[in-house]
């Protein structure tokens, strides 16, 4: 399997609470929902559906999962995107969440002590994507460990003059290849990246 971050990212390559403004205050972080307003359903809408045809299971941190599993459950019936969100397996990389916490559908706790060696295994076991949305902290990591086979990010024409972001400053290159790019009316640039020595 594949594992594809796809995030919402400022000019100045913030990731922090693109959806709301209570989403994630950490920092002092005050402009949650900064990404609606650069929102193009079309092309962006569009990309998200592409992204997730090849997707067999979601990964998420903590913060990120508690937020999807306060709203997806109650859009059930809605549209073909909820129940798709509501059936698809889901991993959960946390170390305070439990067993007994896994109450949205198809939601599975990785060990604690192992979370990147279960993410590795998840990895090496089957075909299509592992999709991670968000969960900037469980992102960061996955790239610090060149576990991450694509980049999907939707970088919009704003600077948010901090928060948190997904890339580390750990002093590393990483090279990647651009394979697809696209810009919405908004001026949001949605791109696809692999790593350079990557098929």
């Amino acid at each position: 399997m594949r594992i594809v971050l796809s995030d919402f990212m400022s000019l100045d390559g913030v990731a922090q609470a693109p959806g709301g403004p209570g989403e994630d205050t950490d920092g002092g972080f005050a402009h949650g929902g900064w990404s609606m307003p650069y929102f193009d359903v079309e092309v962006m809408g569009g990309a998200i559906d592409d992204a997730m045809k090849d997707t067999r299971a979601l990964l998420f941190g903590r913060r990120t999962w508690e937020k999807m599993a306060a709203a997806w459950p109650e859009r059930a019936g809605t549209d073909p995107f909820a129940d798709h969100m509501n059936a698809i397996t889901k991993y959960v990389a946390s170390t305070t969440l439990t067993d007994a916490d896994m109450t949205w559908n198809n939601s599975t706790l990785l060990p604690a002590d192992n979370v990147l060696g279960s993410i590795a295994d998840l990895r090496a076991s089957e075909e299509g994507d592992i999709h991670v949305m968000g969960s900037t902290v469980l992102a960061r990591t996955l790239v610090e460990n060149d576990m991450v086979d694509e980049y999907r990010l939707m970088i919009s024409p704003v600077l948010l003059g901090g928060g948190k972001r997904i890339f580390p400053e750990d002093g590393v290159a990483r090279h990647l290849r651009l394979v697809s790019h696209t810009v919405a009316s908004t001026g949001t640039q949605v791109c696809v990246f692999r790593p350079a020595d990557a098929d």
